[in-house]
């Protein structure tokens, strides 16, 4: 979604002499790596103004306002706001929880990318105990399906061979409108009323797939065979703690039900360390990762977030929480690269990106092309081997 908004921002500065610095607030690690990115920056860039913007400027104003290398801050609250980019106040942040339009927040274009990005929903309406976006992102807020009809097919006519669905909370698409529209109803009317060639979905809630989605998901053939699904853990007793909507045995029934109707591969984000998980609790999201058949894990030590009520729960010793998360990498690793490895002697088609000699498969496979092709187009290729962490394969 952050690149996404990048390329809205991107569009409104134009060729000034600017510097923007588009922050992340999930974790500890990605507010120290802002700061890192904003020094690199100045000293690379010592003349341009420079403009921090995101969730950890949303969040923390002031203390990004203090660094001697900022010359502005311009919160979630305004950065799709051209009238913020053309001002000079130092500061612009307003109280996210007011901000209820989602306009002007769909890019107008992906120069040079070839797969594009459309920002349907922003923000979140639950209280996940460890999260502390909804305060960088405001409640959940969705842009018209007209409009969004109208982004994709413009994108498609600018020839991106595929196009990719956002959100904070992508699931929870259309709450908002009238008529509440699910994004099962959103999905049918892009794929009925544009030419995509290829649709992809982010991250997905699992308690929050409605019915007509789940039945796009396993019988759509443009839409990619790649389902992201936000799990946090696989421990009840951590879910329950997390303020999650689902349990163990429905994540596991509900990639059950996608893999028995289509070969789907599974993605995952998972929580090392939550306050007060045990060495139980944490074999449970280890062995989350056979029993779902994840091959796209993102994994997190768990980081406590300042207001969050996990915050103030029992803390699991960072060292521990660490061994965790990477212990959780290296089962991960090995599912993928199983998975990856199956592959082998099958024929896929590539999304071919730049330049011109790496690409994916509808499955989100990493793949070098042992020919160039033409950056943006889709190229049947026999897959012949697996090498370091990713495949080969050969244009036919």
């Amino acid at each position: 979604m952050n690149i996404a908004e990048s390329e809205a921002i991107r569009a409104i500065v134009g060729v000034r002499d600017m510097v923007v610095v588009n922050s992340c607030a999930v974790t500890n690690d990605a507010v120290a790596g802002t700061r890192r990115a904003i020094r690199r920056a100045r000293r690379e860039r010592p003349l341009a103004e420079l403009v921090v913007t995101g969730c950890a400027a949303q969040i923390d104003p002031d203390s990004f306002a203090a660094m001697p290398e900022v010359s502005r801050v311009i919160g979630n609250s305004d950065k799709l706001n051209p009238a913020a980019w053309g001002s000079a106040d130092p500061v612009i942040v307003r109280d996210i929880g007011r901000i209820l339009d989602t306009a002007p927040q769909l890019a107008g274009g992906f120069d040079g990318q070839t797969r594009a990005f459309v920002e349907v929903q922003n923000g979140c309406d639950h209280r996940c105990t460890f999260c502390a976006i909804p305060a960088g992102r405001g409640p959940s807020r969705s842009a018209d399906i007209g409009a969004i009809v109208a982004q994709v097919a413009s994108l498609v006519a600018a020839g991106h061979g595929e196009v990719v669905l956002t959100g904070v909370d992508l699931s929870s698409y259309g709450d908002d409108l009238a008529g509440v529209p699910r994004l099962g109803d959103l999905v049918e009317a892009i794929l009925m009323r544009t030419t995509v060639r290829r649709l992809r979905l982010s991250s997905l809630d699992p308690a929050n797939i409605d019915g007509k989605l789940l039945e796009l998901l396993i019988s759509e053939p443009r839409i990619m065979p790649h389902v992201h699904l936000s799990f946090q853990a696989g421990d009840d007793m951590v879910l329950k703690r997390m303020k999650r909507r689902h349990l163990r045995a429905d994540a596991v029934r509900l990639v059950e039900r996608l893999k028995a109707a289509r070969d789907i591969a599974i993605g995952a984000d998972l929580i090392a360390g939550f306050p007060t998980e045990d060495d139980a609790m944490a074999a449970n999201s280890l062995s989350l990762i056979d029993a779902c058949d994840i091959v796209h894990a993102h994994i997190f030590p768990y980081s406590p977030r300042a207001r969050t009520p996990a915050a103030r729960m029992p803390q699991v010793p960072p060292p521990v929480a660490k061994a965790r998360a990477e212990r959780l990498r290296a089962a991960a690793a090995r599912r993928h690269a199983a998975w990856a490895a199956s592959l082998v002697g099958s024929e896929s088609d590539i999304l071919v990106e730049r330049p011109g000699t790496r690409g994916h498969t509808p499955g989100f496979a990493d793949v070098t092309l042992l020919s160039p092709s033409p950056p943006g187009t889709i190229v049947r290729a026999r897959l012949t081997r697996y090498e370091g962490d990713r495949l080969i394969g050969m244009p036919l």
